[in-house]
């Protein structure tokens, strides 16, 4: 074999061997890299084919295409191209043949191994010339075209192609020098700026040699900015960029001056496969510190990156232009608009194994696509059923899917907590004027900075404090001693997840809190709250994520080759830029992070969350559309509050008057918890006692040596746990000794958490603590958005009103920029057509949005549940759902029928699902059951009375429908079995009910319950061995709306709430003081449109088509309320 090799493949072999598979790899060095590729490849015998020209004894059938790859050793044996070729290798007619690199180098090209099909590629010390000889002599189909490589050398000639094209540059100029004559040429330079040929570069300016080959790039900088020069070079370890005061230009060489673009500090690298597929991510600009980013595994850090569909077009045209089907460009976004600043010929990306798989497949079916009819070989090209996105819905006609709008609450998370005190120190007025708090009259600090400032502030006082002693100065020392002790907290301040907030008083305290004696004292103060913990959880980012796995199931596609992995069909429509997807997340650090791990699972991404949420996630608190400002609650919110706690206060059981007044829906959950209470300040005492008890348990454990320095969940001390509860314990009762009710949310946030997390300390009485904190909960929780049908809808408005206007946008944009170009999608085959594509717009937001939007979904008149059953049912379902978990889901799924006509009321379908997310400790005996994600048209209803809504998936066994009366006992701390059917294709049969039974065996075409059940891992790898809760599957409330129905709707709850906010808007305008109800108004001003889609125009006005360059938003930032100003509320003209 080796011998064979080392001839260069020169010896012909006797006319026996033709049935050998061919695959030649280089020479003895190699045996042991060989054995392991063998291992993936089907083990085809490895074998050097000489020439292959007496082939008329071969029947044409048994052929095999034969791929050569010709290209420097480095490069041919590298990872990606081994991952690749082993992938190329299952296609059956194919097989590949490595040309060793001696023979490149050292013999004539006669003597080269024979192949069909060439991948060959130009690198340092590779002899182009030889292989364009090569590639004249044989005639193989080329995979990359080998004279245009000539061009790929010279960044000249990459510009001028680039621009022959139409495609976007920076503005530049060549400077052409004479090596034998430096001095001639056409450069002035100034202190400031460089003249070539006449055109004025001012600094920043980029400066780069002609040849491609050549990486010393250098960027001068202005003396504004310092001076000097950065230098960008190969990356050699961890640095691939140095920073010089050198600020003239180079004297020698022919370079290419052109103006630099300021982007957000990422370049983005696409790599194309052909014109139709591209993989796009961004890694740190070298040009920012040099610094190259590095992960725990020490490759470079590169983040996932969407494509806008003119860069889509961009990538089709360099693909094109250059000739080379596996091509990688170099993006830079900046301005809102995308420039071309270099072409790279042949690269692949570095390990993602879905670009090998999809890099594989492309190339494998172009090359049977060419060669397969010549060769006889009997091959189509597979219908790739991922391409369009055609399903059957509910009612059993075909649709495509066209748009996915989700409304998702966060993930698990620490207990949220904060304090409260009045500051009167010149320091923090000095603070509060500094980053303008005058201007509204309040302030959020969240940055490190802004904390260190009030850290030092509490450290300063807390020793002027300590020569003092009496008990005022107590008090207040005890709540500086917590303010310093929370901001030191985690050693270094990650904003994400601290904030403290000052509100301006002009005559002092407003009323004494609980916590605060009447010590009334004249003149302004502010009011300090800090707020921590909230974050999201180990367990939270493992829901986020597996949800985003699930989430894929939802999108039609991944049959064929990809029906092991679920979802792909969604991957596919990504990267094939048919998949319009935006992510918008709340400005709390949690709903971001659980943004970016839902995304991470969504689109299958590897890494970390940080970059992913700098690249994908929106900050969507512009305007309110997912930000709620809790101090600010409506007149009307705090009304319900204050007849909610007059009902809670009373010492006796709850009379049918309670009932009317608290339940007035008549919700069996609330009914049930009430029954449970019975008298609520009795439940009341029995919580407070429960708490001390908690409390004296903990402290008896901080005696004991032994658990003294225990580590609980997400790092939390014994110590830090006491303090939680000892101060619920005293913000509970109230000096007066009535409760304050507006603590049971905390208590249960906490009892949920530490029987989740903690259950390992084997507190006692823990569990009754959380039932009965859970009862109160379940009637304080929702009802704080209102008690009667109009309340809840007057409160919802008032904060999903801007959030409607966007999804009522996102369902209107789907079919308004497309009817322009639309092909049928069977004749848009093989055309790729820009236009057509599911829009998917993901919103996470916390638990106040979810509660209203689902208030008005369920109260603003969508459907009248007396004439729709199918919505009397899910209203039903609804209303005993006791509680919207971490990672409650909203879906709007929207449908297009292609054979309806476009104007008819028919053409678009709108279904809305729900689930109610992570599933609670003990709730499986009384859940309620709704009617299976999707379920069958309702003429089948009978053969399938339960839809198997809750069927475990973690047991694969055929899908019987479970009977209701038992229990459904769910593997607790079962690791994620991902078996074959979670997310499979499948449906109760509808025509054959006895086939349904045996389980996979039956064909079925689309699932009553595709949206799996999630079950992650049980977090074994994260802190402790908390267990990660499965999460509900999503169940279908109505699937057969029409597109005008829900616009219609939509369009009477966002007016109706305009008209009463004019209302009050004209009685508060006078009435400005420091506790303006300032974020409830916003979803009415015009807002300041920073590029982003969410600029919330009336409906009625046309529509711009085509979406905006993300980037104009993301490298924007979160930008600042607007609703600062007291002026900008009154100002809606539209």
């Amino acid at each position: 074999m080796s011998e064979a090799c080392a001839g260069g493949g020169g010896a012909i072999h006797g006319r026996g061997h033709r049935d050998v598979p061919h695959f030649v790899v280089g020479c003895e060095d190699d045996e042991q890299h060989m054995g392991q590729m063998e291992g993936g490849m089907k083990n085809k015998v490895f074998s050097v084919e000489g020439e292959m020209e007496d082939e008329d004894d071969e029947s044409p059938s048994e052929r095999q295409i034969v791929v050569g790859i010709c290209s420097m050793m480095k490069k041919s044996k590298s990872k990606p191209m081994t991952q690749i070729l082993e992938r190329l290798c299952k296609f059956d007619y194919i097989d590949v043949v490595i040309f060793p690199e001696e023979v490149i180098l050292d013999e004539p090209v006669e003597n080269w191994p024979l192949c069909d099909c060439l991948i060959s590629f130009h690198s340092k010390g590779f002899p182009l010339d030889k292989a364009v000889e090569y590639a004249k002599l044989r005639n193989p189909l080329l995979i990359n075209d080998l004279n245009m490589q000539y061009f790929i050398q010279d960044r000249r000639e990459v510009y001028r192609i680039l621009q022959e094209e139409g495609i976007d540059l920076p503005r530049y100029a060549v400077l052409n020098r004479d090596p034998n004559n430096p001095e001639e040429c056409n450069l002035v330079e100034g202190e400031d700026h460089v003249e070539v040929n006449g055109e004025v570069f001012p600094k920043p300016f980029v400066e780069k040699p002609v040849c491609a080959e050549d990486h010393n790039v250098y960027i001068y900088y202005p003396t504004s900015a310092g001076g000097g020069s950065q230098r960008l070079f190969r990356k050699i370890g961890s640095r691939s960029s140095v920073y010089s005061p050198e600020s003239s230009v180079r004297k020698t060489g022919s370079y290419i001056y052109e103006e630099f673009m300021p982007t957000d500090g990422t370049d983005v690298k696409v790599y194309t496969v052909g014109p139709d597929y591209a993989h796009a991510e961004a890694r740190k600009s070298p040009a920012l510190d040099g610094k190259v980013e590095r992960d725990s595994e020490g490759k470079e850090i590169r983040y996932p990156v969407m494509l806008t569909a003119m860069e889509k077009l961009v990538a089709r045209k360099v693909c094109l232009a250059f000739k080379q089907t596996v091509c990688g460009f170099d993006l830079l976004r900046a301005n809102g608009h995308s420039f071309v600043c270099d072409v790279n010929g042949f690269s692949f990306v570095k390990n993602s194994m879905k670009y090998y798989d999809d890099c594989a497949k492309v190339l494998g079916n172009m090359v049977m696509r060419e060669l397969a009819p010549q060769f006889h070989i009997p091959w189509s090209i597979p219908m790739e059923a991922e391409d369009i996105p055609i399903v059957p819905t509910t009612s059993g006609t075909m649709m495509e899917l066209r748009c996915v709008i989700a409304i998702i609450r966060h993930g698990d998370r620490t207990p949220k907590q904060k304090m409260k005190m009045e500051v009167r120190h010149p320091l923090f007025f000095e603070l509060f004027e500094k980053y303008g708090g005058y201007k509204s009259g309040k302030l959020k600090l969240k940055k490190p900075k802004q904390l260190q400032e009030v850290l030092d502030i509490a450290r300063l006082l807390l020793v002027e404090l300590g020569q003092h002693n009496d008990c005022e100065i107590e008090e207040k020392k005890s709540k500086l001693e917590q303010l310093k002790t929370v901001l030191e907290m985690y050693g270094h301040f990650s904003g994400i997840n601290r904030k403290v907030q000052l509100t301006y008083l002009p005559n002092g305290q407003l009323k004494a809190s609980s916590e605060e004696e009447d010590s009334q004292k004249e003149g302004p103060s502010l009011l300090l709250v800090l707020k921590w913990g909230g974050e999201l959880t180990p367990a939270g980012r493992v829901q986020a994520e597996e949800l985003g796995r699930a989430f894929r199931c939802m999108y039609p596609g991944g049959q064929g080759d990809y029906a092991g992995f679920p979802g792909c069909g969604l991957l596919r429509l990504h990267s094939t830029y048919r998949h319009d997807l935006k992510i918008y997340a709340s400005d709390e650090g949690r709903v971001q992070m659980t943004a970016a791990a839902f995304a991470k699972g969504l689109l299958a991404l590897e890494g970390e969350l940080t970059p992913i949420l700098v690249q994908m996630v929106k900050s969507a608190n512009m305007n309110g559309l997912l930000d709620s400002d809790s101090d600010s609650l409506t007149d009307c919110q705090q009304k319900v509050k204050a007849r909610l706690h007059e009902i809670m206060q009373k010492n006796q059981s709850f009379t049918q008057e309670d009932y009317q007044k608290l339940a007035p829906t008549g919700s069996p959950s609330l009914v049930n918890s009430m029954d449970l209470i019975e008298n609520p300040v009795k439940t009341c005492d029995k919580v407070h006692a429960l708490i001390q008890s908690l409390t004296s348990q903990i402290r008896k454990r901080l005696e004991d040596p032994k658990s003294a320095d225990l580590q609980l969940y997400h790092s939390e001390t014994l110590e830090l746990m006491l303090q939680r509860w000892s101060k619920l314990e005293r913000d509970f009762r109230m000096k007066s000794g009535r409760y304050d009710i507006s603590k049971i949310p905390d208590i249960y946030d906490c009892i949920k958490y530490d029987t989740q997390h903690n259950a390992s300390l084997g507190l006692e009485d823990t569990l009754e603590l959380f039932r009965l904190s859970r009862a109160l909960a379940d009637i304080v929780i929702p009802q704080e958005y209102g008690i009667s049908k109009a309340e809840k809808l007057d409160i919802a408005q008032a904060y999903c009103v801007p959030l409607l206007k966007k999804i009522q946008l996102d369902l209107q944009r789907t079919h308004e920029d497309e009817a322009v170009n639309k092909l049928h999608p069977l004749y848009s085959r093989g055309v790729m057509s820009p236009g057509r594509h599911v829009r998917t717009r993901l919103y996470f937001t916390s638990e106040s949005h979810v509660h209203s939007l689902l208030s008005i979904f369920r109260y603003g008149g969508l459907l009248d549940e007396e004439k729709d059953q199918q919505w009397k049912q899910a209203m039903d379902y609804l209303s005993a759902v006791t509680e919207l978990n971490y990672m409650t889901q909203i879906v709007i799924m929207l449908y297009e029928d292609n054979n309806k006509d476009p104007s008819s009321e028919e053409r678009f379908h709108v279904e809305l699902h729900f689930s109610p997310g992570v599933k609670g400790c003990e709730d499986e005996e009384n859940v309620p059951l709704g009617f299976g994600f999707r379920p069958a048209s309702s003429e089948n209803q009978d053969k399938q009375p339960n839809q198997g809504s809750l069927e475990d998936l973690s047991q694969d066994q055929p899908d019987q429908a479970i009977p209701i009366s038992e229990p459904i006992t769910i593997q607790r701390r079962c690791p994620m079995i991902r078996n074959r059917k979670t997310g499979s294709m499948e449906v109760l049969s509808e025509t054959s009910p006895t086939q349904s039974t045996k389980g996979s065996s039956s064909y079925r075409l689309f699932p009553s319950r595709q949206s799996p059940e999630v079950k992650p891992a049980s977090g074994l790898g994260f802190e402790g061995c908390s267990m990660v809760p499965s999460i509900y599957p999503l169940e279908t409330l109505h699937n057969s709306l029409s597109l005008k129905q829900v616009d219609e709707f939509l369009n009477s709850v966002c007016e109706s709430s305009t008209e009463t906010h004019a209302k009050t808007m004209k009685a508060l305008s006078g009435l400005f003081d420091s506790q303006s109800q300032s974020s409830l108004y916003s979803p009415q001003q015009p807002l300041s449109s920073s590029g982003s889609e969410t600029s919330l125009r009336p409906p009625s006005r046309p529509l711009w088509y085509g979406s905006v360059p993300s980037s104009a938003v993301s490298s924007a930032g979160p930008s600042s309320p607007t609703t600062e100003s007291p002026s900008l509320h009154f100002s809606f003209t539209e």
